[in-house]
């Protein structure tokens, strides 16, 4: 039986860290969709064609070490915006949405374009300064030297992108439960999760 956890929110809210620990707390599979416009902004980088980017993605492209970069995030966001890009991309999103024994995906537009019919649609979101502070702390502890005042420029380009592109802009579902996590723990953030996804199952 297929069960969907859909997971929105933008960079730094905290939803891929809700969203694996939800996974592992139900034994559901887990896909982090950014890494799909991830890889696929990095193979545009190294000079193909966005759509052919997309369309030959392979496994393999997930696992490169350099995908949480600053600038592979923004090619990431600029690829997001092209059609078909996300075209070539929804059928795989799709198919694990809804495979067997449950399935938890975050991104953008899970909730609103690729699951729709979700059992369960959160939108993760927090402050701009606190969402900063977050993405910088990790990015400092990978070694990489960027201040926090880039980092939060770095977001708000990417939000404001992500919110106004025409096709599947960032934004909650209209049943989603929103989730700001602030002020809140990793603890916290997923035990309210977990709570919401405990009630859809019973």
């Amino acid at each position: 039986m297929s069960f969907t956890v859909a997971i929105d929110g933008p960079a730094a809210s905290g939803k891929g860290t809700i969203s694996r620990a939800v996974s592992e707390f139900f034994g559901y599979a887990y896909l982090d969709t950014g890494l799909l416009y991830r890889a696929t902004g990095r193979r545009m980088l190294q000079g193909l064609d966005a759509v052919e980017a997309a369309q030959g993605l392979q496994a393999a492209d997930l696992e490169a070490d350099d995908l949480r970069t600053a600038e592979v995030g923004q090619a990431a966001s600029r690829v997001a915006a092209i059609p078909e890009v996300r075209a070539a991309l929804v059928d795989f999103q799709r198919a694990f949405a809804r495979r067997s024994g449950g399935a938890v995906l975050d991104g953008r537009d899970i909730g609103t374009v690729i699951c729709p019919d979700a059992e369960v649609k959160l939108y993760v979101t927090a402050g701009d300064d606190e969402r900063a502070r977050r993405r910088h702390k990790e990015l400092c502890e990978k070694g990489q030297e960027v201040t926090l005042e880039e980092v939060l420029d770095d977001l708000r380009i990417r939000d404001a992108r992500d919110s106004a592109r025409a096709t599947a802009p960032l934004k909650p579902a209209d049943d989603a439960i929103l989730l700001d996590t602030s002020a809140m723990t990793i603890d916290q953030a997923v035990a309210q999760a977990i709570k919401v996804i405990d009630a859809a199952q019973a």
